[in-house]
């Protein structure tokens, strides 16, 4: 009876243990890291907000051109 207990305690200090270690190695690994200066994440996010502009237009046109096709096909035939 008392192993079995044993047992239980240390596969809980197991999973702690392990949830400690993986916390501390998380810590870690973000403080290695290189993080952007404000002004290159500003610029980042310029240029994404233009690209997805850009993109958004050439969607909608080509949608466009597919309407007007598809409305001469129908009205057409």
């Amino acid at each position: 009876m008392e192993k079995s207990k044993k047992s239980l305690s240390s596969g809980f200090d197991s999973v702690t243990g392990r949830i400690r270690r993986f916390c501390a190695d998380t810590v870690a690994e973000l403080g290695r890291c290189s993080w952007p200066s404000r002004q290159q994440l500003l610029e980042s996010t310029v240029l994404v907000v233009v690209a997805m502009l850009i993109l958004a237009c050439f969607v909608a046109g080509v949608d466009e051109i597919a309407r007007l096709l598809i409305r001469w096909v129908t009205v057409r035939g």
